[in-house]
């Protein structure tokens, strides 16, 4: 932690000192207090993954490398071409933090995380798998505990969205006594063709950022910066950290989403998982190589009062961002209301390389795409 003064008070941030001088030179001035909350976010160990890039820079150019490939790391989800115009998405990644102090709601966020990460691309979830990891249950109550509940939440989360759970493994050690692994993984089927159609960027200005789903609350909130803390005594106070899924509107939403892409006028997709808003509009933009203006006032709340620090970092599930050509709007539009899936045109791309967002007539963020991504 790092103390700092900012807009005359002074706060405690997950970034090293070198980190927030850093972020000074790249603006050029001091940050407002919500643009150091999206860099505390987008360069914590869980979005950035400051630990493991040097190994995963051993698959950069995978899709150069080996024709099969189609999307390697980078990418929401791996994606390889499996013949006959078909392609298969993977993903896996841990759910273990919040798993450990709110078992049900931890582990069931996890599996519809990773579901919103096959169905940006482009592709259908069809399969889940689970590798769990857990302290002794004998005598052990609290090893018991979260057992029952982890997967509790793994099963009701993938039965209410019709995905079945396939597969897994389970172990019981003393090392997991406390901080339990909890491992999801989905497999996703499509063609190539609509992979083609939900890359995770913005690369053309003047399309439209349209926010589809579940409504924006104060649950999740520095949900990344918790998950890249190591576990203590005082973790139990992140239990509001923890995301609070819902599969019901999730199922909505995986329909929703693969009937717009087969309309051809979605250009980009991109889930609001860790790091919530700021993630979503950060990367599309920064990868794509464009900008984008924003509207905090569009979006859907769930809570009143909910200011812009808010609103960008709340990790309220069941949210993706869609990225559509000005001529296919209305048409995307009418998919929304069909599955009634609540949405918003929050703003447009430009070729400006800068995420601005606006809070009514206040600016809140001004900060070049590339920075955050």
């Amino acid at each position: 932690m790092t103390k700092i003064n900012l807009e005359g008070s002074d706060i405690e941030v997950q970034l090293t000192e070198h980190e927030y001088e850093e972020i000074k030179k790249r603006l050029g001035r001091e940050p407002t207090t919500t643009e150091l909350s999206c860099f505390e976010v987008m360069w914590s160990e869980h979005c950035s993954y400051k630990s493991s890039r040097p190994k995963l820079k051993l698959f950069e150019n995978a899709e150069e490398n080996y024709d099969y490939v189609l999307a390697g790391p980078g990418q929401d989800a791996g994606v390889i071409d499996i013949g006959d115009g078909y392609a298969l998405a993977f993903r896996i990644e841990s759910h273990n933090h919040p798993s450990a102090i709110e078992p049900y709601h931890g582990a069931a966020t996890g599996i519809g995380g990773i579901i919103r990460d096959i169905l940006c691309m482009g592709v259908r979830p069809i399969a889940l798998l689970d590798p769990l990891r857990f302290g002794p249950l004998k005598n052990n109550p609290h090893s018991q505990w979260l057992f029952k509940y982890v997967v509790k939440g793994i099963s009701d989360y993938g039965n209410c969205t019709g995905i079945p759970t396939i597969g897994g493994e389970v172990e019981f050690d003393r090392s997991f006594q406390n901080n339990c692994i909890v491992n999801v993984a989905c497999i996703g089927l499509g063609t190539i063709e609509d992979f083609k159609h939900a890359p995770s960027i913005a690369y053309n200005p003047g399309d439209y950022v349209v926010l589809m789903g579940g409504s924006t609350g104060r649950d999740g909130i520095h949900g990344v910066t918790f998950a890249s803390r190591a576990l203590t005594e005082m973790s139990e106070a992140d239990r509001p950290a923890v995301q609070i899924g819902d599969p019901f509107t999730k199922k909505m939403m995986i329909e929703a989403t693969l009937e717009a892409i087969k309309t051809g006028y979605v250009r980009g997709l991109k889930d609001l998982g860790g790091g919530g808003l700021t993630c979503a509009t950060s990367e599309l933009t920064g990868d794509g190589n464009t900008g984008a203006q924003v509207d905090l006032g569009k979006v859907f709340t769930r809570e009143p009062g909910m200011n812009s620090y808010e609103i960008m970092l709340s990790e309220s599930q069941e949210r993706m961002t869609f990225i559509i050509k000005p001529e296919g709007l209305e048409k995307v539009l009418e998919i929304f209301r069909k599955y009634e899936t609540m949405f918003a045109v929050i703003g447009k791309t430009d070729d400006s390389k800068v995420l601005k967002v606006f809070n009514g007539e206040k600016m809140v963020v001004n900060i070049p795409s590339k920075a955050l991504s």
